[in-house]
């Protein structure tokens, strides 16, 4: 057996011929442990939590949770005895039961003897007091789906699946639920796997996120190192967080771009001068510097509250986007030049 809590050993997870994931491995060390998937619709990630409760079953590989098989060829442990709790991204409670009995419907089922959670400080965080008297049919998406999450919870599985669990929360409750349910994951080390649409969400939530592209996990590794170390184009096209420009490779730390110049830096990965390569930039990458010579146009401004996000275009018509503090002197407007400071430094150089 394993050391890990979990470990998920070459499973293909199978919902239908266009639904599926091909050979995954991956593993969560530690007890309490967050991990995020994440992934386009359709892609197969809800079909991975419905395996892993066991309401699918593998015919190749193996699941092992805290030293126990519950899936493989030969084995399959059924839902009910495996002290898993799946909370589904659509409405899932009991419509004849109100809020607050559906709620303890998963304080009733908590196997474990020890009880961590307060069923009133669930509610709390969770912003659902108001709602505690209604039935399903009278509250909104949002709050049968924190309902629900409340519900998983307090059942105090030894691993929890949650479904998008805040894809139907508004905004303004969104982020503060995000910091109270990594503080009671943690605090009382609920082991958690989380699937979400969301990169922030995976980035802030999980101690590890995977990325399932095209039926197959392609990363699995810290949030900084799918951020800064994406390991294939697909991944960097899918975080959409950065653009691939062309470039040559003129020294140990050295490139050279037609669009930006000379760009200096670190490898991550060794390549022989004179490779024509595809230098990813990350919106952080370069600097604001109007009294440079290097002059892009901008062609599109957001302003997202602590920053702009200027996207600005290059000689050869390739988008770049960058970030510049939103306390900066001079704020360009559309089709107005924006300087880029030279030289340029990339602390890490990742390259296709």
């Amino acid at each position: 057996m394993g050391k890990n809590f979990l470990e998920i050993d070459n499973v293909t997870f199978t919902a239908s011929v266009k639904n599926k994931v091909n050979n995954v491995s991956l593993h969560i060390e530690n007890k309490g442990d967050i991990v995020c998937l994440l992934g386009p619709s359709g892609i197969g990630k809800t079909t991975i939590l419905r395996t892993i409760a066991g309401l699918e079953k593998i015919h190749s590989g193996k699941i092992t949770l805290n030293n126990k098989i519950l899936s493989s060829k030969d084995t399959h442990i059924e839902p009910e005895n495996r002290n898993i709790s799946l909370a589904f991204q659509d409405n899932s409670l009991f419509p004849h039961y109100n809020v607050i009995r559906n709620i303890e419907f998963g304080a009733e089922r908590n196997n474990n003897k020890k009880k961590n959670l307060n069923i009133n400080e669930v509610i709390k965080f969770l912003h659902l007091e108001h709602v505690v008297n209604k039935f399903p049919h009278q509250i909104s998406s949002g709050e049968a789906q924190r309902a629900t999450l409340a519900r998983s919870l307090l059942s105090n599985p030894d691993l929890l699946l949650l479904d998008e669990p805040l894809s139907n929360v508004d905004q303004n409750f969104k982020e503060e639920i995000q910091v109270k349910l990594k503080r009671v994951l943690t605090e009382n080390k609920i082991t958690t796997i989380i699937v979400t649409h969301d990169s922030y969400e995976a980035f802030y939530l999980g101690s590890k996120c995977g990325i399932i592209l095209d039926g197959q996990l392609k990363q699995y590794d810290d949030p900084y190192n799918v951020y800064h170390f994406p390991n294939s184009i697909e991944v960097v096209n899918f975080l959409n967080r950065g653009t691939l420009i062309p470039a040559k490779v003129t020294g140990e730390n050295t490139l050279e771009s037609p669009d930006l110049g000379t760009i200096k830096g670190n490898f991550i990965k060794h390549y022989p001068k004179g490779s024509v390569v595809k230098l990813l930039i990350q919106p952080e990458d370069l600097e604001h510097d109007d009294g440079s010579n290097l002059k892009l146009e901008v062609v599109d401004r957001q302003f997202r509250g602590t920053n702009f996000i200027y996207t600005l275009k290059t000689l050869s018509n390739l988008m770049i986007p960058v970030f510049v503090h939103s306390h900066h002197i001079h704020q360009h407007e559309v089709d107005e030049k924006f300087g880029i400071k030279r030289p340029i430094n990339i602390d890490h150089i990742v390259c296709f």
